[in-house]
This record gives C-alpha cells, structure tokens and sequence, in this order.
C-alpha cells in the first residue's frame, strides 16, 4: 500500500487521532521525562512506526495535541461586551493552564524549552495562546481605540494569568474579573 506521495503505507487518521488523546492524558500520568514514543503508541494502541510517520518526537506529538485542543478549549463565544469576552477568555485561560491535560502538556513543554534549543523553536513556530486571544484582544482594541499593537494588547490580557500559573501559585486566586477590568483600563489610557 502507498500515501499520496507513492511511498509506504497510507496514514490512518484514525490512528493519529488515536496517538492525539492518548499523549496528554500519558504525560499526566507518568510525566515529561518518562513520556516515550514507545508508551504513547502503546497508550494510543498503535505501533511505533506508526507515531513516527507523523512525528519526530515525543515534543512534536504533545505540542500537536496541545494546540489542536488549546483551540477548542480556549475558544469563546462572541459578546458585543468587550469586557465580557475578555473575562470568558481570561476564565478559559486560567482552566486550561491550571486544570486542563492540555495545558499540563504546554506547560510541560514550556519547561522542556528552557534548556532543549529543538522544543523552544517548536514553541516559538507558532503561537497557541495568542491565536487563541487574538479575537476577543482586538475586538477589545477597537472598542478602546487603543495604539497598542495586537501583540502588545495580547501579551498584557495573557501575562498576568500566565505568569502567576507557572509560577507555581494556585489558579484559586486569580480574579478574572479584576484582570479583565484591568485590561481594559489600560488599554483605554496606555501611559497610565
């Protein structure tokens, strides 16, 4: 049997998507260091050579789950209320950074990047978090009339949440509110 390009066999989407619920819930379970190639194709019951159709890595398979359901769970309904869109996000934010197998794979990703150069540049390839803020952070910037950049309004609603996550202090004590209220007053008045 071949792919579309002539060699080997052809990809099962089944079985990626199989490998895909099976990383994060693993790396739970057994942690960064022990999560190998061979445990999530086990976990996703699939051979090897199977996960390493798709990926290089056990970095490449938890930042591909990581991202496809950082979409989904970062995602919020629209509001005509800036202020409430950000809040929604903000309260989506903090649940996937401090409660979600998700997160737990960014999270764990993050610290593997601090000293592997190949996990920084995965995570510097794209940006999962402000793809996921960019919509309710620029509905926000039009409504304000703000000069900050996208990224600048992005980094200042994702910072203080994210900060305060990997820093190790408890999501409990996160006023989404309060941030969301925050935000916004800096946004309508910069210098301030």
């Amino acid at each position: 049997m071949v792919d579309g390009s002539g060699r080997g066999r052809p990809r099962s989407e089944s079985a990626r998507a199989a490998v895909l619920h099976a990383v994060d819930d693993l790396l739970v379970e057994v942690g960064y260091a022990a999560l190998t190639m061979k445990g999530i194709a086990e976990r996703a019951g699939v051979g090897r050579q199977t996960v390493y159709r798709w990926w290089s890595n056990k970095a490449e398979v938890l930042y591909e789950a990581s991202a496809i359901d950082a979409r989904q769970e970062l995602s919020v309904p629209g509001s005509d209320d800036p202020r409430k869109g950000i809040k929604a996000y903000l309260d989506a934010l903090v649940a996937f950074l401090s409660r979600s197998h998700a997160g737990a794979a960014y999270r764990a990703l993050l610290g593997e990047a601090q000293h592997d150069a190949d996990v920084a540049a995965l995570l510097a390839s794209r940006d999962i978090l402000g793809e996921s803020a960019a919509e309710v952070v620029e509905a926000a910037r039009k409504s304000s009339g703000t000069a900050l950049s996208l990224e600048q309004a992005t980094a200042l609603l994702i910072g203080p949440p994210f900060f305060h996550i990997l820093s190790g202090r408890g999501a409990d004590t996160i006023d989404t509110g309060q941030l969301a209220e925050q935000f916004m007053r800096t946004l309508n008045h910069p210098g301030t």
